[in-house]
Order: C-alpha cells, then sequence, then structure tokens
C-alpha cells in the first residue's frame, strides 16, 4: 500500500468517527494525528508547524473577551432589544443570522460565532425555543460572508496575499464588482431558506427591556476587537501572530479590569474556564492531519483529477472548481485547501490562456461555503456546535445538515452564477 492510499484510508475514516461520534471529535482528531506521524506519513516538526497558532490565539482570547461580555448581560439586554423589533420566533432567528453574516464580513468566522452564539442562546432562553437550529443558523450564516472582505477570513487572506490585492479589491476590482458582491447575493438567497426552515416558529415575540447592564468595559473591549483586527489588515507585512495577540491581549486586560473592579480572584477561574479546549484541540489535530494527506498528495491528485474532466471548457473546467470546493471543504478544513488550490487554478488560468481571477474567485466561493453542509467543515461550526456542547445541548449530524445544506446549495450556486456573469 502506498502512502497516498494509505493517507486517504485513514483520513476518511477520522471523518467518518468525527461525524458518528461528535462528543469525542477532539480525542479523534488527535489520535489520527498520532497515526500519521506514526506511519510517518508527518514528521514531528513538520506537524507542530502545521497548527494555526494564530487562529487558536483568536479563538482562546475572543472566549475570555465574550466571557466577560456575557457576565457583563449584555447579551441578554440586546436580546430583549432584538425581541421588541421582531414579530415571531422565525424573524427573530432570521435577525440573528443576518447580523452575524454582517459582522463575519468584517470579523474572523470564529470569533463572530463566539459573539453573537451568546445573544443566540439568550434568545432562545427567552422564547423557550430549542437553541439548536438558532446557533446552527448563526453558525453557518457566519460562513457566508467570511469571503466578502480581506479580513472576514482566513481564506480572504490567502487570496490577497496570492493575488496581490488590498482591501479596497473586494468591493471593486480592475473596474469590475469584486468577490464581496458574489458573496452577499449568496448570503441574500439564504433568506428565504431560513423562512422556509422556520417557518413553524410563528409564536408571537413578547418582550421587555428589563436587564441592567453591570459592566461597559466587556462590550468596549468586544468592539475594540473588532477595530483591531480591522485595523492590523490595512498592513500586510505584520507579523503571523498580529490577530492572535490582540485576542489575547484584550482578553487580558478584560480579566485584570474585572480583578481590580471586584476585588476577587474568582474572575481567573470563570474566564480561564470558558475558553473551550476541546475545541482548540480539534482545531490542532485537523490541522496536523489536514498537512499529512497534504504531504502525500491527495489534495493534488484530487486536484489532478478535476483539471482532466474539465475537457479545454473554461465552463467546465468553472463548475468543477466550484463543485469540487464545495464537495471537498465540507469534510476538510478550507484554509490548507484554499492554500493548496490558488497554485493549482492559477496554474490551469495559465494553460487555458485567461485570467486567473474567475477560478480564484470561483474557488473561495466554494471552498468558504461548502464548509457549511457538515458540522465539521468549518471552524465557525465547530465553534457553534461546542459553545452548545458546553450548555447541555447534543447535536447530531441531520439536525446540521437540515439546515446546512439548502443553506449551502441556495448560496454557492447564487454566488458563484453572479461571479460567472462578471468574471468570464
Amino acid at each position: 500500500m502506498n502512502q497516498m492510499t494509505l493517507a486517504l484510508i485513514l483520513f476518511a475514516i477520522m471523518y467518518a468517527a468525527l461525524l458518528k461520534w461528535p462528543q469525542h471529535r477532539w480525542k479523534t482528531a488527535l489520535i489520527a494525528a498520532g497515526v500519521f506521524l506514526i506511519t510517518g506519513i508527518l514528521g514531528i516538526t513538520e506537524a507542530l508547524g502545521a497548527i494555526n497558532y494564530n487562529v487558536l490565539m483568536m479563538l482562546a482570547g475572543t472566549m475570555m473577551t465574550v466571557e466577560l461580555f456575557i457576565q457583563s448581560r449584555m447579551p441578554a439586554l440586546m436580546s430583549e432589544k432584538l425581541l421588541q423589533i421582531t414579530p415571531n420566533v422565525k424573524w427573530a432567528v432570521i435577525a440573528l443570522s443576518l447580523l452575524s453574516g454582517l459582522i463575519s464580513a468584517f470579523v474572523d468566522n470564529v470569533a463572530t460565532v463566539l459573539m453573537v452564539a451568546p445573544v443566540g442562546l439568550a434568545v432562545a432562553k427567552k422564547l423557550k425555543t430549542n437553541p439548536v437550529p438558532v446557533l446552527i443558523s448563526i453558525a453557518v450564516s457566519s460562513n457566508l460572508q467570511g469571503a466578502a472582505t480581506l479580513v472576514g477570513d482566513t481564506t480572504s487572506i490567502l487570496l490577497a496575499n496570492y493575488a496581490k490585492m488590498g482591501f479596497n479589491d473586494f468591493f471593486w476590482f480592475l473596474g469590475k464588482p469584486g468577490i464581496a458582491f458574489s458573496v452577499e447575493i449568496g448570503a441574500l438567497l439564504t433568506v428565504p431558506v431560513l423562512m422556509i426552515l422556520f417557518r413553524k416558529e410563528t409564536a408571537r415575540v413578547e418582550s421587555e427591556v428589563t436587564t441592567k447592564v453591570t459592566d461597559y468595559v466587556p462590550g468596549i473591549l468586544l468592539l475594540s476587537t473588532i477595530i483591531s483586527l480591522i485595523v492590523a489588515s490595512q498592513f500586510p507585512n505584520k507579523p503571523e501572530l498580529t490577530n492572535g495577540f490582540l485576542c489575547i491581549g484584550f482578553g487580558v486586560i478584560g480579566m485584570l479590569y474585572e480583578w481590580l473592579r471586584q476585588k476577587s480572584t474568582d474572575v481567573f477561574k470563570s474566564v480561564s474556564s470558558a475558553i473551550d479546549y476541546q475545541t482548540l484541540l480539534l482545531l490542532s489535530g485537523l490541522f496536523m492531519v489536514i498537512q499529512g494527506i497534504t504531504n502525500a498528495g491527495v489534495i493534488e491528485a484530487a486536484a489532478e483529477l478535476f483539471v482532466k474532466m474539465g475537457n479545454g471548457s473554461v465552463l467546465m473546467m468553472y463548475v468543477l472548481i466550484v463543485a469540487v470546493s464545495v464537495a471537498l471543504s465540507a469534510f476538510i478544513d478550507n484554509i490548507p485547501y484554499v492554500a493548496t488550490m490558488l497554485p493549482v487554478v492559477n496554474g490551469i488560468s495559465a494553460l487555458m490562456g485567461i485570467p486567473p481571477y474567475l477560478f480564484d474567485f470561483g474557488l473561495l466561493i466554494g471552498a468558504t461555503l461548502g464548509g457549511n453542509i457538515t458540522p465539521v467543515g468549518a471552524s465557525a461550526n465547530i465553534a457553534g456546535i461546542g459553545i452548545l456542547q458546553k450548555n447541555g445541548y447534543s447535536v447530531s449530524t441531520k439536525d446540521f445538515m437540515r439546515i446546512g445544506v439548502p443553506f449551502t446549495l441556495v448560496a454557492a450556486i447564487g454566488g458563484a452564477a453572479f461571479n460567472w456573469l462578471i468574471w468570464s
């Protein structure tokens, strides 16, 4: 058995286990990474280097700040304000989804979920409804618009670095509408999907604003985190861990402030326990496994396969890039996938004698939206499910796919079609 076949088998077994036993995902990913190390597909130094420490630090830091944000009672107040302007549960969920989508266009998708999920939980609790579909809708909505701006998602940063695009190029590029328009059109098309999925949730919303916020500083720190990430994105040559240190920094500042304000060390315990260590371990394992299958040539072989299937047709090749990106990113993290595929699709463009932007944007649309099909296809989904599990709710793959699949199909087809009309 050659290395590629072995890697593919191990990868398939791991993802089957991830889908079958969601409560043990972090263990499964780490065990799989260990097997890749034992079999020699992946070296220890290479495995440690494959972990995206910037993403992990952003996660941990944002979790700290969000915990203080929750303790301040601001999410509860926001939920009451939201319920005042929405006629029923259906529109409350749609409003939360649109809010998470808007935020995720400027902030990392995972951070967006961590910010909006507490509001979703508070709304579900107040309405006495199941929070599982509410938080799933928030997670998938945050994935939809991550590719709209340079700062919205790691894949956007990869594209910008490779194509030498600045912040404004995502909106208007070479005299044409940028990828942001394709993403936003796909996102708007998901509103009818939500209306259908939550069509039975017609219970009227009646709420009074009774919550009193105990401290506004955590909210200010959370807003400062968003602004600092946007500002940092304007410096393409910044240190690799800049965003991670910013998120950690604001979390530590908030913790120290609360310690001085409360004159108690209990804040250190509560904030530290709010960090979802299982999610961090799961992502670490996935980063290593993806590096392993990349080393073994699995991703490259998949790319070569659909290049042969394109048969010289630009339209066929475009459809294949989008479709394969959607399919693969449903099961693998889109960050290493996009990093691997960008040079591949640019090579295809060169061979076909066309500018690379049609395929580049199609790749990003497919890879970004495809993660919504399964609960392990995107870091934001993993984070959302982690929050639900932390609050005592179990999430089955079926529960997730009931919302994720129609979201993905509508958004991907709509966004890809508009991108074709502009850049073909």
